[in-house]
């Protein structure tokens, strides 16, 4: 049931904000050197790689200066940038992820292979469902980036605090997950 309301939802919000999704791609392409979306090799259910799509936000080969944003004031991100980050508008071109079937509208987010590699066995339980476009830890770290823009050492507490609680908390999601929590996780995510 999970995969058939992932398809259908997909699929008419690619339809319904298509409307939306055009001006910004061009608003994106246009208003800096690069293309429209970002492709980043996350990991997956299973432990396999995929290609994550967002719209492009920061400048060109910015990912090779660090993996993590810090803040607002985060140089490498674009005017552009700015605005749909702000409004998580640089996140729905991953309906086509979840179209395809390497992600699902909730599940854990997908996160780089560098930062898997650290995970304990336990830890580990998230790769076995599929990641998703939003999470409880999600909506608990929306702040996430200013949290990082405050830390002396904005990686090492990404992953001594903010990784292990968010891997804690979708721990949990796994192990209790219903239809009916995934619908309240999307209504909360959009509307919290």
């Amino acid at each position: 049931m999970k995969r058939l309301f992932d398809i259908i939802a997909s699929l008419f919000g690619l339809i319904v904000l298509s409307p939306i999704l055009i001006p910004i791609a061009l608003w994106v392409g246009l208003s800096s050197k690069g293309g429209v979306f970002y492709m980043q090799i996350r990991v997956g259910k299973n432990n396999k790689d995929f290609k994550l799509y967002k719209f492009r936000s920061m400048r060109v080969n910015s990912d090779k200066q660090g993996l993590l944003t810090v803040g607002s004031k985060d140089n490498r991100i674009t005017k552009a940038g700015y605005f749909i980050r702000k409004y998580k508008i640089d996140e729905l071109p991953q309906l086509l992820n979840v179209l395809k079937g390497d992600m699902s509208f909730v599940g854990p987010r997908p996160e780089v292979r560098r930062y898997v590699e650290m995970y304990n066995e336990e830890q580990k339980q998230v790769l076995k469902v599929r990641p998703g476009i939003t999470d409880p830890a999600s909506i608990k770290y929306r702040n996430e980036n200013d949290l990082l823009s405050k830390a002396e050492d904005p990686e090492q507490y990404y992953i001594t605090n903010i990784m292990p609680d968010k891997l804690r908390i979708n721990i949990d999601y796994i192990n209790n997950r219903t239809f009916l929590k995934d619908i309240k996780i999307i209504f909360q995510t959009i509307f919290g």
